[in-house]
């Protein structure tokens, strides 16, 4: 795994969590007699899956130019998963003025894993800065 870059290896794991995460959370909608697909929940793991890399390739596309704004750069990035939730996803979740635990996990669920890859991506890229020009 060596020879993957940086960015091929956040993607891959990117897409082996949320896919295992995905067909496991399918898996338990289905068993519990509702649509293993609905409540937005392809969408879901594809809007956080894209997001998450685009953020991750953002800051490292930009690491040297701005580096001491970096955390910035990712606090901006969660601020965009958040309005994009509230203009796309949320409105529709809302339609029966309740937001469902079904609803609400089909969102939660590929975000949370999602920030956990990218933070864990952005502060090995901010580690690995800080040795490439230390001081």
């Amino acid at each position: 795994m060596n020879n993957i870059t940086f960015l091929g290896r956040c993607l891959i794991l990117l897409i082996l969590v949320l896919s295992i995460s995905f067909g496991i959370h399918a898996f338990i909608r289905g068993s519990n007699d509702l649509n293993p697909f609905g409540d937005l929940l392809v969408w879901s793991y594809v809007t956080n899956l894209i997001l998450a890399f685009g953020i991750v390739v953002f800051i490292h596309s930009l690491r040297h130019k701005m580096k001491t704004q970096l955390g910035f750069l990712f606090i901006a990035g969660s601020f965009l998963k958040f309005l994009l939730f509230f203009v796309f996803f949320y409105p529709s979740f809302k339609q029966d003025e309740v937001i469902s635990q079904g609803e609400f996990s089909s969102f939660f669920i590929p975000y949370f894993l999602a920030l956990v890859i990218e933070t864990y991506f952005t502060a090995v890229l901010l580690k690995n800065l800080e040795k490439e020009n230390p001081g």
